[in-house]
């Protein structure tokens, strides 16, 4: 069970994220970190585990109203052997050598036909679930055949909400997944939700709030490897 902590980027600041409402997300206050700086919130949660994914999202490229490159910069270089899994929309072009690219299904275009993730140099893709559905061309969804190797399963709704994984979507998906790795974000409380997900197959999870409230410790963190 990987376990993958979470940095939300906004206005050059790390922000917490509260139920994809993102007009109210403001900076972060986590005794992880002091102040909302993403570098110094990298470093808390790596004191804390050695962790050796961080997923990054740059909310204002994915919202179309900018990006934060130079924080995601300062990231890839102050820790390099860490890797990083961006979301900075469907057409980003920020590079660097310990990143690997997210697509968020969100920010793909809605006509037909469905981008193909399949190939072998595909990005990570990440199903994105709002209140009303799925949030991407109709079609991908229900199509294993368009998706890649690794897969999010965003439900937006259920991030900083405490109310749990979003377990009947998991589910499902996982069982059109087949052999691919499948990976929770939004919803998680702590171990005990983590050790359903491995019981379930998923590979991994997103994880944010467990950390910063303590739910989620040191010693779960090592038990849980």
């Amino acid at each position: 069970m990987r376990v993958i902590p979470v940095i939300d980027l906004m206005g050059g600041q790390a922000v917490r994220a509260v139920e994809g409402l993102r007009e109210s997300y403001r900076p972060i206050a986590s005794p992880l970190a002091r102040g909302s700086d993403p570098s110094a919130l990298a470093e808390g949660y790596l004191a804390l585990h050695p962790f050796e994914i961080l997923y990054v999202a740059d909310l204002d490229a994915i919202l179309g109203r900018g990006d934060n490159f130079a924080a995601l910069r300062r990231l890839a270089e102050t820790f390099p052997s860490v890797a990083i899994w961006l979301d900075a929309g469907a057409r980003s072009e920020f590079e660097a050598p310990n990143v690997e690219r997210v697509v968020g299904s969100e920010s793909l275009p809605l006509s037909p036909p469905s981008p193909d993730f399949s190939g072998k140099a595909q990005p990570i893709l990440s199903l994105d679930f709002g209140p009303s559905g799925f949030l991407g061309p109709p079609e991908l969804v229900g199509a294993p055949h368009l998706w890649p190797r690794r897969l999010l399963i965003m439900t937006l709704a259920r991030i900083g909400a405490g109310a749990g994984p979003d377990w009947t979507r998991l589910t499902e998906i996982a069982a059109l997944a087949g052999d691919r790795e499948v990976f929770a974000a939004g919803g998680v409380r702590g171990g005990e939700d983590l050790r359903r997900l491995r019981e379930m197959g998923i590979a991994g999870a997103l994880v944010a709030s467990a950390l910063h409230d303590g739910r989620l410790a040191r010693a779960e963190l090592e038990a849980l490897a």
